[in-house]
């Protein structure tokens, strides 16, 4: 840990906890990151509280000698920026060393994206398989229920796993989920899936109702023995693949978060706000919905061919 910076080390991931309610995760990861920046630094003879510029320059480009990708690298240079800020605003040093540090440069890959098709083999394999029931219905409604709601609100899986089950009383359209930092949104429900969501609740209620000692009352919606209390994520990536290879989808180009891509590149590719989008996916900054925009260059492009006068008499001439 950090010299006397051991104590601006605490200070700064209890603020970020109290202030930016960040995520265990996400504070463990600091954690990790500036320690890993000490360690560096401390083979320097310099002191944390105490490093240059070109210091932490010397540290981003020992990570690109021992073959760190350029994501990893600005995620440890964002580690670095959020600390020295927060030094900064205390008092505890009157500069900010990352200030002029550039992050690496990193090309942007696009998202996997399900064609419109493929998302309605995948939900319609789960419908097939949830009405037909087997040994077991309830586990089969559940998987319906999943999909039907991940692709009508594009919720991360992290949010749609851990919602509570006090949504199977609600009578609105939409839902009110809680995201990264805390916060609140609300994302729409289409007809099929609050009628999926209403089957899986009425068929988990009967076969409580059903045992001779009903397990204790669950406030989530979708209900694990595991340490959580709800489905664990890695469960439902694995169950979805399974669909996916019943349904004769390509399970390598699925997961839980191709689905929510998905819900975002068929919006935009029929009309809808990138704005809109960006607030139905929870995204803080507009520039990280922005990856989708290679669907509204397309159909920018589909509408000038196809509208344009000289594109018509263009392809008139070919």
């Amino acid at each position: 840990m950090i010299d006397l910076s051991a104590a601006h080390m605490e200070s700064f991931l209890e603020m970020m906890s109290a202030e930016r309610g960040a995520a265990n995760n996400t504070l463990i990861s600091y954690e990790r990151d500036l320690e890993d920046a000490y360690s560096f630094l401390k083979q320097r003879s310099v002191k944390p509280t105490e490093a240059a510029s070109e210091d932490l320059r010397a540290y981003l480009q020992h990570l690109a000698q021992q073959g760190f990708k350029a994501s990893s690298q600005a995620r440890r240079l964002s580690a670095l920026r959020q600390f020295y800020k927060f030094l900064y605003a205390e008092g505890l040093r009157t500069d900010d060393p990352t200030g002029v540090l550039d992050a690496p440069k990193k090309g942007r890959s696009l998202p996997k994206v399900l064609s419109i098709d493929d998302v309605s083999k995948l939900i319609g394999q789960a419908e097939q398989e949830a009405a037909q029931g087997g040994n077991d219905p309830v586990a089969r409604l559940r998987m319906h229920t999943l999909i039907e709601l991940l692709y009508a609100t594009g919720m991360r899986v992290s949010e749609l796993v851990s919602l509570p089950a006090s949504v199977l009383a609600q009578n609105g359209r939409f839902l009110v989920v809680r995201g990264k930092g805390n916060k609140e949104r609300m994302v729409p429900l289409s007809h099929a899936a609050i009628r999926a969501m209403q089957a899986y609740g009425a068929a988990m209620s009967a076969d409580n109702a059903a045992q001779k000692t009903p397990p204790p009352e669950s406030p989530w919606l979708f209900p694990s023995s595991g340490k959580a209390g709800y489905l664990p994520r890695q469960v439902f990536a694995r169950d979805l693949k399974d669909l996916a290879a019943r349904a004769g989808i390509r399970v390598a180009a699925i997961s839980p978060h191709v689905l929510r891509h998905a819900f975002a590149s068929h919006l935009l590719a029929n009309g809808a706000d990138l704005r809109a989008v960006q607030e139905l996916l929870g995204h803080s900054d507009i520039s990280t919905t922005q990856i989708y925009t290679h669907v509204l260059e397309e159909r920018l492009h589909q509408l000038v061919q196809n509208h344009h006068p000289l594109a018509k008499q263009a392809k008139k001439q070919d």
